[in-house]
């Protein structure tokens, strides 16, 4: 028997290709044809071969069963090398997005990984960076606090230590936090820092410092413009007050001073010892008697007339006092009289003022302070009856458990919906531009709160608004009256 040999990759292969020389036709050997897959045991069972074929065939057949292996092996081996690829690929794309600082050290704090945002923080390269201490990344005053990392990550992680990172040109402040890293065995083996540069967070809070600094500097100015605009409406009221009395001791001053002159005529006739008909005579042409009788009136209309200007300046000096000066109890009354006095002076002549008082009345707190937010709702009043004929004001007060309160209504158009949620906001106002700053009411608001009190609006059932003070009768923490 003579056979051909053949490369086979299988033992199919082999059974396939296998020639017999016997056959004259060339057909494969009788057999075969009952299967294309027998196993090496059953192989003789089909072919006749010796003891040295069978066992090429079994060595074959490992062979193909071995090839098999490799290359699944193989395909498995590129899935892994795939994915660890896709995986280290995945970590560093996120290292290099990540704004924060890694550095990533072993026990002595040699490092042995950094990430992008170092790098350009201190202008170093990876390779610069590796095996170099992490300590010498910072600055000066931060070593004590780094040389001792080391031991305290064995008992505690280490968070938001404020530290100076030396930056390029600078030193750039850093908030950093510190772990321990453990392998896959639970053994310390270093530790990884992790690092905020808040550099550009101080720069921002500066700036927004400097920006509010600059807002409440602009706010007091604003105020005092205000405050100076409510002076300003009430010029022509307080004129009128001051002309009155002043008009007056003129007057009376004028009129003294003729008196003087006839009493000193007369009484230096009297010394040269004229003659009882002289004196007497003289006595009539000078109406010495008049003058004596209006002496006293002229004397106490001048002093009238002074105590109302002292009044006057005495009521502008508490009112231009602002935030200055104590608290302390006060009659609501005559604070409220004036403020309502002064105003309706710049006001229309045919304002009508309704009172209806509870009296005595007393609040704990800053007279002139009270008098401002007074004037500021009157004024507000006035400003919503402008148009109107005959306007009218109705002002009430009371007391209900240690509260006093007042109301001052108006009878104007009254305040949009939309507007009262919104009608103590700071700027706010429906005045035309150029009327109004939109600070009164602000303002009142605030002080009222200083005051432990609250400032309300609301629209009247009868129509126009009704603004109401609430303000303590007592100070606050004794719980005593005012009394």
């Amino acid at each position: 028997m003579i056979y051909t040999y053949v490369q086979f990759n299988t033992v199919n292969d082999f059974m396939t290709h296998f020639i017999d020389t016997d056959r004259k036709d060339g057909s494969p050997s009788a057999g075969y044809e009952h299967s294309n897959a027998l196993a090496v045991g059953e192989v003789s069972d089909v072919f006749p071969f010796d003891a040295q074929e069978i066992v090429w065939i079994d060595v074959i057949h490992k062979m193909d069963e071995t090839y098999a292996d490799l290359v699944r092996y193989q395909v498995e081996l590129e899935k892994k090398n795939g994915a660890l690829e896709d995986a280290q690929h995945f970590l560093a794309s996120i290292l290099a997005s990540m704004t924060d600082v890694l550095i990533v050290c072993d026990l002595t704090g040699a490092i042995q990984q950094v990430n992008r945002a170092l790098e350009d923080l201190t202008g170093l390269s990876a390779d610069q960076l590796l095996d170099r201490p992490f300590q010498s990344l910072f600055t000066e005053d931060s070593q004590m606090l780094v040389d001792g990392f080391a031991q305290c990550i064995r008992d505690k992680a280490i968070q938001d230590c404020a530290l100076q990172l030396r930056g390029r040109s600078e030193p750039i402040p850093v908030d950093l936090n510190c772990t321990s890293r453990y392998d896959h065995r639970g053994r310390l083996v270093g530790m990884v820092l992790l690092g905020r540069p808040v550099g550009e967070l101080h720069k921002a809070y500066r700036a927004l410092n400097q920006a509010h600094t600059e807002l409440k500097t602009a706010q007091q100015q604003l105020v005092q413009s205000e405050k100076m605009a409510s002076l300003g409406r009430l010029v022509a009221g307080v004129a009128h007050e001051l002309n009155n009395p002043i008009s007056f001791i003129y007057g009376n001053v004028h009129a003294l001073e003729r008196y003087t002159q006839r009493l000193t005529r007369y009484i230096a006739f009297c010394h040269e010892q004229g003659s009882r008909v002289e004196q007497d005579r003289l006595r009539g042409e000078l109406r010495i008697d008049r003058i004596l009788d209006d002496l006293s009136p002229l004397i106490t209309g001048t002093m009238e007339g002074a105590e109302r200007v002292r009044d006057i300046v005495q009521g502008l000096r508490q009112f231009s006092s602002g935030q200055q000066g104590e608290y302390a109890l006060f009659d609501v009354e005559p604070v409220l009289g004036r403020a309502v006095h002064w105003v309706s002076k710049g006001g229309p002549e045919a304002l009508k003022v309704d009172y209806d008082l509870t009296v005595p009345l007393r609040m704990f707190g800053h007279a002139g302070q009270i008098q401002q937010v007074l004037m500021n709702l009157v004024q507000n009043a006035l400003d919503a009856m402008a148009d109107m004929e005959h306007p009218r004001l109705e002002i009430r007060s009371g007391e209900e458990g240690g509260v006093v309160w007042l109301e001052v209504r108006d009878f104007g158009p009254g305040i949009a919906e939309d507007d009262l949620v919104r009608i103590f906001d700071p700027f706010f106002t429906t005045k035309p531009v150029g009327s109004g700053t939109g600070l009164g009411l602000a303002i009142s608001y605030g002080i009222v709160n200083e005051h432990g009190g609250r400032l309300k609006a609301r629209n009247h059932s009868q129509g126009g608004a009704v603004f109401r003070v609430e303000l303590p009768s007592v100070r606050p923490g004794d719980g005593l009256r005012g009394d």
